[in-house]
């Protein structure tokens, strides 16, 4: 660690909104120093509660996370949002006016946004944005809101991120198949259907609920077995099923919420459910074990990434693999057979080994 970033950490264990701000720039850019800047913040990390919110573009996620921000500011306490903005495929540019629709609690001293670019990343969030919460986190911030882009089924990094994950949807996002279908709406621990003044409100939480009933196996539990025949009372294995239902009394069930942004209506009730769920994390060993499985990831993925950027800036390997394309255009081989060999020369030459630059 240089002169410089021992510097600027000590401005960012001051409590320096200015210092967190590059603290933030360098490990979102990967700027020389971001490993010692990490490994600072790593000690710290796991004190805010980190909540994220998806669903569909146009759903009202940015007008939802600023109204939760003004509710948590309004308790003292000290908030960070991180909005995730798609980028351009054609350009590379990204319009990230995140902060022009929060501008109610923009200016806020306890409030911190971060407006960031997917720079290609899919499944909802930026490269880097675990890292940046971990920053938000260890500079002492109470609560880290993670808007993500909004793309739909497959948005499915936020669970990998959050403690709590909210779905946004309006009652324009589908139909009962659709709440039937699997990805985004099985991470949700909590359904929150915005602009719950429109028509068709009532069907989609009605179809959330009897979603939420199958995935259980409660949707008929309340309805008479053919003929009055009560088959629990005579069958042993269905009626210590149904114990082991009632000892399951513990687990959680996504609520499902009814919430109207331009007004604030149902905030309340979102905020309160945000924080039963954590309650049920802590008292279920669950948070533990989430926050257990995003250290692993991020090892994982440190490694994935550190083995592709030595693979692909050898440039030996790199003038092996041009010169096997004609052979697999052939048909003489295939892309299994060179991958393996590519691995295997990468290794007898050391590059996974020794450390690239």
């Amino acid at each position: 660690m240089n002169d410089r970033t021992a510097e600027l950490l000590a401005a960012f264990d001051a409590g320096r909104i200015a210092a967190l701000a590059r603290v933030v720039s360098i490990i979102e850019d990967q700027r020389a120093g971001h490993e010692a800047v990490a490994a600072h913040c790593h000690p710290r990390v796991g004190r805010a509660r980190r909540i994220g919110l998806t669903g569909p573009p146009g759903a009202g996620k940015s007008t939802l996370t600023t109204l939760l921000a003004e509710t948590y500011l309004a308790q003292g306490l000290r908030v960070g949002i991180v909005a995730v903005d798609p980028t351009s495929p054609f350009t590379g540019g990204a319009l990230l006016g995140d902060r022009v629709r929060m501008e109610k609690v923009a200016l806020h001293p306890g409030l911190f946004i971060r407006s960031m670019a997917t720079r290609g990343s899919l499944g909802g969030l930026a490269a880097m944005t675990r890292e940046v919460c971990d920053v938000l986190d260890a500079f002492g911030l109470d609560r880290i809101l993670v808007e993500t882009v909004g793309v739909g089924q497959s948005e499915l990094d936020i669970a990998r991120l959050a403690d709590t994950s909210a779905v946004i949807l309006v009652p324009e996002s589908g139909d009962a198949i659709q709440t039937l279908k699997a990805g985004v709406m099985e991470i949700a621990d909590c359904f929150v259907v915005n602009k719950g003044d429109r028509p068709g409100a009532d069907r989609l939480c009605n179809d959330i609920e009897v979603m939420l009933g199958l995935r259980g196996g409660a949707a008929l539990a309340g309805i008479p077995a053919h003929h009055g025949v009560d088959l629990k009372a005579a069958n042993p294995k269905a009626r210590a099923r149904a114990a082991a239902a009632r000892d399951d009394a513990e687990s959680w069930t996504p609520p499902v919420l009814r919430t109207i942004g331009a007004t604030g209506e149902g905030v309340p009730a979102f905020v309160t459910a945000l924080d039963r769920h954590f309650a049920y994390l802590e008292r279920s060993g669950a948070l533990r074990e989430r926050r257990r499985m995003r250290l692993r990831e991020r090892v994982r993925d440190l490694v994935e990434r550190s083995v592709r950027r030595r693979l692909w800036h050898d440039a030996a390997l790199t003038a092996w693999l041009e010169a096997e394309l004609p052979g697999l255009e052939r048909g003489e081989s295939t892309p299994q057979v060179v991958a393996e060999a590519l691995l295997a020369r990468s290794v007898a030459a050391g590059t996974l080994t020794e450390r690239t630059p």
